[in-house]
Order: C-alpha cells, then structure tokens, then sequence
C-alpha cells in the first residue's frame, strides 16, 4: 500500500527508501531521547512508516509507524507485547494496527500537523480494513505523580473493557486505578498534561490501560491505548474522512 496526503501545508506519505527512515530515526531519537540522538529498534524492520512533511521546505515534521495485525492471533508481535500481557486481546477476530513511536518535531505548534497525521491513520485503517487501533501512549519522564489529574482521570472515565483489558507484565508498573481509587482531581490540568496523541484517542472513544508502565529506555510512562475503529463517534468518522479524502 502506498499513498501521499496533502492538505494545506503538509504531505503525509509513507517512507520508501532508507535516506527517509534514517530521517524518522533522527525525528525520533529528537523528540525521544535528546538532540543529537537517533532512535532505532528491531521494530523498525517490520514496520511502515508514515512521514509527514512541509510541502515548501520538505522538512519532515512528523512520524509515526504501523504494524500491520491480521487479528489477535498475532498481538504477540507487537512493541506493546514487550510490556504488557495482551492474550486477552489474542481472540480479537479481526485486522488490527498498531501506532508506534508517535512524535512531532519540537519546533512546530500547527495543529494541522496532527490533524494530517490523523488523516493519513484514517486512510490506512479504510483501506485496510482495520477495526482495532492500539499502541503505547507516552508521557514524559517516569514519576507519575507529576500527572496525577490525568491519571486521576484515565481511572474514572477512560479504562478500557474488562474483556480486553491488559495485564501487567512489567518489572516497573504503576497501577494507577488502584492508587488513585476514590481521588478528586483537576479535570482542566488532566486534559492540559495528557499527549496529544492520547487526548486524540480518547476523543475518539478510545481506552487506556489500568496500570502505567515506566520505561527507562525512553525515560517515559505510558498506557495501553486501543480504539475500536466501530466506535468512534459518527461525526468524528466524517470529520477524519474529510480530511483522509
């Protein structure tokens, strides 16, 4: 599958050659682990990578990458496999795609850039046939403390199905719901500390993991995030369309 996506000032396309995946490690390895770094693992190889780009400079101000699943039987391929204990989702009886390593450059602010990426996942998943979405969802740095209203409320609104729900696998997890039981926090500085990509899913009636993982490789905390593809709101479906054309 091959495709470019343009709206206004970006294309988003996929990487064809290895001059453009060493360009999305470089992005990564920025947004990741710190100026100078590139960031690159086994997955890579096994991924399709979706470049995002400003049309007058070619700069490349976005990426992400997919892992095509032909149901549940294959969870255990996956980058969140590492972390968490999926089986539950092993009966999932249909295409799934993970999204992996999510960032976008430090010196853009246009949320066009984001709603581009968007538009380019909606395409894949259309043309895929994809009906589950799911990957890790970062914060960063790992003391969970600094996001309490966001956990606070992940626990209270946003934890996935019991049928789907991971489990922990982990040596270093933080099991937010249990913690945070019964907690009142700031629902405005929830929104405000979440990712952006993790606010996208949620939006979208996504659902997120009931324990946190610390990751000292990237120095960040992150949650199990899926998105059942038939639940996403009707207008929300024609809003991503739009723009996937």
């Amino acid at each position: 599958m091959s495709f470019s996506l343009i709206r206004g000032r970006y294309v988003a396309r996929f990487a064809q050659t290895v001059q453009d995946l060493e360009a999305v490690q470089v992005i990564r390895g920025l947004c990741f682990r710190g100026e100078g770094c590139v960031d690159r693992d086994a997955f890579d190889a096994q991924c399709q990578h979706v470049m995002v780009e400003e049309c007058g400079s070619g700069r490349l101000v976005c990426c992400f990458r997919l892992l095509p699943l032909a149901s549940g039987e294959e969870i255990g391929r996956s980058y969140a496999a590492q972390f968490y204990a999926l089986e539950a989702l092993a009966d999932y009886p249909a295409p799934m795609v993970e999204m992996g390593r999510f960032c976008i450059h430090p010196a853009y602010h246009d949320a066009d850039i984001l709603r581009v990426a968007w538009g380019a996942m909606t395409r894949f998943v259309d043309e895929a046939g994809v009906e589950m979405l799911f990957g890790c969802s970062s914060f960063r740095g790992t003391d969970w403390r600094d996001y309490a209203d966001s956990f606070t409320l992940l626990s209270q609104r946003h934890l996935g199905p019991e049928r789907w729900l991971p489990r922990v696998k982990a040596p270093d997890v933080v099991r937010y719901a249990r913690a945070l039981m019964g907690s009142q926090g700031n629902p405005k500085q929830a929104i405000l500390r979440m990712p952006p990509l993790l606010r996208s899913y949620l939006a979208m009636g996504g659902w997120v993991s009931d324990h946190a993982v610390v990751d000292p490789d990237l120095g960040t905390l992150h949650v199990f995030t899926g998105l059942e593809i038939g639940r996403i709101p009707a207008a929300r479906r024609r809003a991503l369309r739009l723009v996937a054309g």
